[in-house]
């Protein structure tokens, strides 16, 4: 978060009632299927029934069965209705829960343990309903029940995600194109214009001198296009006929070597230069 957005946040101070602070209270985990039945559940229905055995030098045995109430909500779903509750220590951390409700709803605790309808943050108020003492973990005792439910989830896991569905009628969407036009067209160019061939290097080098009349400099690619020789060949040639700039403003072109150029501009140059010379020696 940004300093800009800490300075947007809206701060409000609330109270904090810690009147059950001393209280202890267990942090239960408990399976899915146990957590969806007890969200669907009213909240005036019993869920399950805790008991607690000890027998002396021994740790406390722990269970929990469902209630039949609970296993209605859905009679087609078998789940395991008894579990042993694994109880540990809580050690080296602190823990609480807290809840939060309107001022007007504070005195009716035993009937709704949340916010009020129509309540705002503005007006809640905070609770503490005690400090975990103990970590209890929820687990099914390994019946027939238990075992077909096991199977039937590593079932569900491994069914595929995306299955083939065979169709008895054109369905109208978009189709990818097999081939695009741009690939085909030159796909045949280049089938038209086969492997080429090495030409005679007189020939080769007459047709760079021709390219070279109309422009001063060029570079490869465009020097293949127009003699079409293989292009370790046509390097071969222009080593012999032209220079490769190396630096700006024509870096990577190829222009012809100093004895080989005749371009009109340096024909005028010379032209001017000789007649400059006559006329000084006048």
């Amino acid at each position: 978060m940004s300093k800009d957005d800490k300075d947007k946040v809206q701060i409000i101070d609330k109270d904090l009632d810690l009147s059950n602070a001393g209280r202890g209270v267990w942090l239960v985990k408990v399976p899915k299927y146990i957590a969806q039945k007890w969200e669907k559940a009213p909240s005036n229905m019993d869920v399950g029934k805790l008991r607690i055995s000890k027998t002396p030098g021994q740790k406390a045995q722990v269970s929990l069965s469902l209630t039949p109430a609970v296993l209605a909500l859905d009679p087609d779903e078998k789940i395991p209705t008894e579990h042993v509750l694994d109880v540990s220590q809580v050690t080296k951390q602190t823990l609480g829960v807290f809840s939060h409700m309107a001022p007007e709803a504070a005195a009716n605790i035993g009937k709704e343990n949340s916010t009020a309808p129509g309540a705002t943050p503005d007006n809640e108020k905070l609770y503490m309903e005690g400090r975990i003492v103990q970590k209890l973990e929820c687990r099914p005792i390994a019946d027939t029940c238990y075992m077909k439910l096991k199977l039937e989830s590593i079932r569900k896991a491994s069914e595929p995600q995306r299955r083939v569905q065979p169709i008895d009628k054109i369905v109208q969407n978009f189709k990818p194109v097999k081939d695009h036009a741009h690939n085909i067209e030159y796909r045949e160019r280049k089938k038209a214009e086969g492997k080429k061939a090495r030409d005679d290097k007189n020939s080769v080098m007459d047709m760079l001198f021709h390219a070279f009349e109309k422009h001063q400099y060029y570079n490869i690619k465009d020097l293949v296009k127009i003699t079409n020789q293989p292009i370790s060949y046509l390097k071969e040639i222009l080593k012999d006929v032209c220079d490769y700039n190396m630096k700006n403003p024509h870096k990577n072109m190829w222009e012809l070597k100093k004895e080989y150029r005749h371009y009109k501009t340096e024909e005028k140059k010379d032209e001017e230069e000789h007649k400059s010379g006559s006329s000084d020696s006048e």
